[in-house]
């Protein structure tokens, strides 16, 4: 089978930035986060060899959903220049490594990433794999054709498949959007119904399916739910909205080839490594190449 990798880029950059010691190029400019970000796609050649690429990053422009809630994202800290910086130059590591990019203004990523899932799940023998570091992610998962390799801390990647989503959360895919709709989630400022946590919210939409269902079956909840629930059905329905990736970004891809992975070029690979001091990843492209 076929492979579609799609590659979450500032989540992996944000990562890598804050998971590797700091390391400086010939000029003292913070590459840390770029030593990272190359170590891993030659990794990801090596291993996997995906026969089509691409990866999706993030506009720094408020996207659709501060339009929905002003407060979207609102509590997170503005990141260092050093990761901006190191953001803005990962571009030239997708070029080196012929990785086509897309971003597009008001949407995330994420809703980039799921744009292009979507539009070549039913590819006959083709599989996509969503590379990041995000679980928001997981709630595209569909049986074992689209699945999402997570990165965890300590740099593991665990495989999500349909059936290891529901072993770890108890729910489907699709319904990742309505635990988060409950339950709020603090990293993206998504408020979500105060004091329903996980215990709640899970066999609710275990027995109800969604967040709509239980609230056309709040008479027949426990009265200590139900009262928490109740007034709260704006905010649930708000919550799962923004958490939810739009799979319909108008982003402009004529075909799928037009992903396809090409081979690398080694001497330009090895003239950017060496630009910045890569020693160890000019020694590693002999292995894979």
């Amino acid at each position: 089978m076929k492979t579609l990798l799609l590659i979450d880029a500032n989540a992996l950059i944000h990562r890598m930035y804050h998971a590797l010691a700091p390391l400086t190029g010939p000029n003292d400019e913070p590459v840390g986060a770029i030593y990272g970000l190359s170590k891993l796609l030659l990794k990801i050649k090596a291993d996997q060899r995906p026969d089509y690429v691409a990866a999706c990053f993030d506009r720094p422009e408020p996207t659709f959903r501060e339009a929905d809630y002003k407060e979207y994202k609102a509590t997170r800290v503005k990141a260092e220049d050093d990761l901006v910086d190191q953001i803005i130059h990962s571009r030239d590591v997708f070029d080196v490594f012929k990785i086509k990019t897309f971003e597009l203004a008001r949407f995330e990523a994420d809703d980039l990433i799921g744009t292009l899932s979507e539009r070549y799940k039913n590819e006959d023998n083709l599989q996509t794999i969503v590379y990041s570091g995000d679980k928001d992610l997981l709630q595209l998962v569909e049986g074992d054709k689209v699945v999402v390799d997570l990165i965890r801390n300590g740099g593991k990647v665990v495989q999500y498949n349909e059936d290891r989503v529901k072993e770890e959360f108890g729910l489907n895919p699709a319904q990742i959007t309505d635990l988060k709709g409950l339950m709020g989630d603090s990293s993206d400022n998504i408020p979500g119904v105060a004091n329903v946590g996980p215990k709640t919210a899970t066999p609710l939409i275990q027995e109800f399916g969604s967040i709509e269902e239980i609230y056309e079956n709040l008479v027949i909840i426990n009265p200590k739910v139900a009262k928490k629930l109740e007034g709260n059905k704006d905010i649930a329905l708000l919550s799962k909205k923004l958490a939810t990736i739009n799979k319909s970004a108008p982003i402009y891809l004529d075909k799928l080839e037009d992903l396809k992975a090409p081979d690398l070029d080694l001497d330009e690979l090895k003239k950017y490594f060496n630009h910045y001091g890569f020693v160890s990843l000019v020694n590693q492209l002999e292995t894979i190449i």
